[in-house]
């Protein structure tokens, strides 16, 4: 992934993807259900694939998520800066989905092509990066925002046990689509420079 035509692809369609799942589409438009938010995944793969735009797209993803969490909350005729999920614990949002990213950047300094080792630091880094994503987005919420009355070590920690499975069990489906595709990509082009060699 070293084109900027390719990379620009990665971002569009990362970006849909972002967009479509964040906005929490009708039952009726999807024809599967509620589609899960996969805005820790594309964070991830984005750090993996977008590594040399950082500096610009992960505030432009970021910008794009905060965008779609306005026009759901507003078109919902709430307020958006008194709603309760848009504490002061929101802006920890910047740091959670950096979390995300870095592991992505993480996974792709170590990246040596589809083996064993590759899929092994993908597995641990994506399960690191979501632990803090979930540590710095749900500790925030549940001690700086309102919607705990009387926050306790204890109640805080159930919480987090509780949500942790579900957040890395979504991140992992979206990734691990991630990877047949991009598995699928590699084999595609092998098999074309395979043809094109004249076998």
């Amino acid at each position: 992934m070293n084109s900027n035509t390719q990379r620009a692809i990665i971002l569009a369609l990362l970006t849909l993807l972002l967009v479509a799942s964040r906005l929490h589409l009708p039952t009726s438009l999807t024809h599967f259900g509620p589609v899960p938010d996969a805005s820790w995944a594309v964070f991830f793969i984005a750090g993996f694939y977008l590594r040399a735009w950082t500096r610009w797209a992960f505030p432009l993803l970021m910008a794009v998520a905060v965008l779609v969490d306005y026009v759901v909350i507003s078109g919902q005729g709430l307020n958006f800066w008194t709603h309760y999920c848009v504490s002061p614990a929101y802006w920890f949002l910047l740091p959670a989905y950096f979390s995300l990213w870095a592991g992505g950047l993480l996974v792709r300094r170590f990246y040596k092509g589809s083996d064993g080792k590759s899929l092994a630091m993908l597995v641990a880094s994506l399960a690191g990066a979501v632990a803090v994503c979930h540590l710095l987005s749900q500790a925030s919420f549940y001690w700086i925002s309102d919607v705990v009355t009387a926050p306790t070590f204890a109640g805080w920690w159930k919480n987090y046990s509780d949500w942790f499975p579900s957040y890395l069990r979504v991140a992992a489906i979206y990734v691990g689509l991630a990877v047949i595709a991009h598995v699928g990509v590699q084999q595609l082009a092998r098999l074309r420079a395979w043809a094109k060699a004249g076998h």
